[in-house]
This record gives structure tokens, C-alpha cells and sequence, in this order.
């Protein structure tokens, strides 16, 4: 029983130093760790590309580089740039990339880290000038900021992609203006600004005059309307008076010449007024107690 312990006891410390060999490239196992990638070479030659897991390489004749295939996360200097306006920033970002293709990577780089990091440095930082620069101050501040920083992803992505490597985001930390030019740039967003309001205002009365001339316009056709239809209706309303007035003479002459000099002595007579009329006056011949020429009412 304790040989037998003793057997397996060696053998899973064999399996133990296989696999530790395996992992630092020694032996004939190769084993990939997850975020990993291998290339197995066969007397120079790329022999195959391993994946995460097991697998079995010829000792001396075939030998392993590994490369690391995580993302990984690369920040720059602060890059002096001019926008459109005229305006100059201070630009600082950064880089997430990955190693997509080791074989490409080591064509590429020589297998140096730090090739691959100045490359993708230079890479980014020519694309963040030319995309920056082809935009306002105002864009690269707020209104375009994320269409532009996926714009510089997408072209350092392009641009790299034939060297095993893959741009998976780049990214503006900071874009301050260069020390003793933000008092005139401050002045020049206010001109600006104010430009704006004031064309904001112009167009807002433009829109009230409008407004105005066309509210005025419908009063006139307004008041023209009720006008006209006033005029109508007192036509109207005159009309069927003199009818009725003309009716009811007709009927009584002396009656209505009564009731007539009763509305016209209404109409005129008032309070402590005074008039001057010779005594033989038609207008008070129902006042001096004689009626007209045809009798009293």
C-alpha cells in the first residue's frame, strides 16, 4: 500500500514538473494559459499558433515564444494640436490594443514590446492630429467629441491592422489650452457667443414683425367684416323702421305727427334747458295747448 502511494505520490509530481516545464516552454507539452497565445517553431520556421490549453511540441527541434494576447493599455504625452479655428490644444490620450496576430506581431515588431508601443504611439497620434484638426474648437470640446474619438479608433484600427494588432478603443483623457492663451480664446468664445444671440435675437423679431403684420392684417379683415355686416344689419333695421313708420301714418297721420314731436321734444328737452323760438313755431304746437291744423290728438 505505501508503494503504491509512493508510485502515484511520484507520479503526480512527475505530471506536476511536466506541466511546469510545458508552461516555461521546456519538455514535449506546451501549455497555453488563457490570455495567451504560443507560436511552436520548427528549426526557425513557424511550425503552428496555440491556443489556450494542451498541446505537444518535438523537444530540440521545436521551440515556443509566448505573447500576450490580454488587452493592454498604452498612454501618450501630451500632443500639441491646432483645430479649424485656429485654436491650439493640449491633447492627451490613451490606447487599448491587443495582440491579434502573434505571427503578423513578430514580423512586425521583431518580437520587441516596445517596437509595438512606439508604433501604435505614432500610429494614434497622427491620426488624433488629423482628425482634431479638421474639426472646431467646439466639436472637439462638446459637440463632436464622441464621433471623433470613434473616428481615431476606427483609422488607427485600419492602420494597424496588418501588424497583429488590434485597436480596440482610443480615448481623450484631457484637451486643456497651452498656458496664456485661454484670456483671448474666453474673449473669442464670448464674440461668439454674442454672435450668435445676437443673430437669435434678429431672427426672433424678424419672426414677431411677422407676427404683428400678420395679426394686424386679419384685425383690418376683422373689423372690415363687422363693419360691412353692421351696416347691413342697420340698413336692414332702418329699412323696416321707415316701414313701420310709414305704416302707421298711413293708418293715423295726426297720431303719428304726435308721437314724432314727442320723441323729437325727448331728444332735445332737458334738464334747465334753454331755447329761443318765436311763439308761432311749429315745433311747440303740441305745448301751447293747440294741436295741429286737422284737431289735437
Amino acid at each position: 500500500m505505501r508503494r503504491l502511494l509512493r508510485v502515484l505520490l511520484i507520479l503526480l509530481l512527475l505530471s506536476l514538473g511536466v506541466l511546469a516545464a510545458g508552461n516555461r516552454g521546456w519538455g514535449p507539452f506546451v501549455v497555453t494559459q488563457e490570455g495567451e497565445s504560443k507560436i511552436v517553431f520548427m528549426l526557425g520556421d513557424v511550425w503552428e499558433v496555440t491556443q489556450p490549453g494542451l498541446s505537444f511540441r518535438v523537444p530540440l527541434l521545436q521551440s515556443v515564444e509566448t505573447y500576450d494576447t490580454r488587452w493592454l493599455y498604452l498612454n501618450t504625452e501630451p500632443l500639441p494640436i491646432q483645430t479649424r479655428d485656429g485654436e491650439e490644444l493640449n491633447v492627451d490620450n490613451y490606447v487599448i490594443w491587443r495582440i491579434s496576430d502573434p505571427v503578423e506581431f513578430r514580423r512586425a515588431f521583431r518580437s520587441q514590446m516596445s517596437n509595438a508601443r512606439a508604433r501604435i504611439d505614432r500610429v494614434v497620434r497622427d491620426d488624433v492630429r488629423e482628425v482634431i484638426g479638421r474639426h472646431t474648437l467646439l466639436e472637439v470640446l462638446e459637440v463632436r467629441r464622441g464621433a471623433i474619438m470613434r473616428e481615431i479608433a476606427k483609422n488607427s484600427r485600419d492602420g494597424l491592422a496588418t501588424e497583429g494588432v488590434e485597436i480596440g478603443d482610443v480615448r481623450i483623457n484631457r484637451t486643456e489650452l497651452p498656458e496664456g492663451t485661454e484670456e483671448s480664446v474666453y474673449a473669442r468664445m464670448r464674440t461668439e457667443r454674442e454672435r450668435l444671440a445676437k443673430k437669435s435675437r434678429a431672427e426672433g423679431d424678424e419672426r414677431a414683425r411677422r407676427v404683428r403684420a400678420e395679426a394686424d392684417r386679419e384685425a383690418v379683415v376683422i373689423v372690415a367684416n363687422a363693419t360691412r355686416d353692421a351696416e347691413i344689419i342697420r340698413g336692414e333695421g332702418d329699412a323696416r323702421a321707415a316701414a313701420i313708420y310709414a305704416e302707421g301714418y298711413s293708418r293715423d297721420p295726426a297720431f303719428y305727427a304726435f308721437s314724432r314731436s314727442l320723441q323729437a321734444y325727448r331728444a332735445t328737452l332737458g334738464e334747465r334747458a334753454t331755447f329761443v323760438f318765436s311763439p308761432e313755431s311749429e315745433f311747440f304746437r303740441y305745448l301751447d295747448g293747440a294741436g295741429p291744423a286737422s284737431g289735437a290728438p
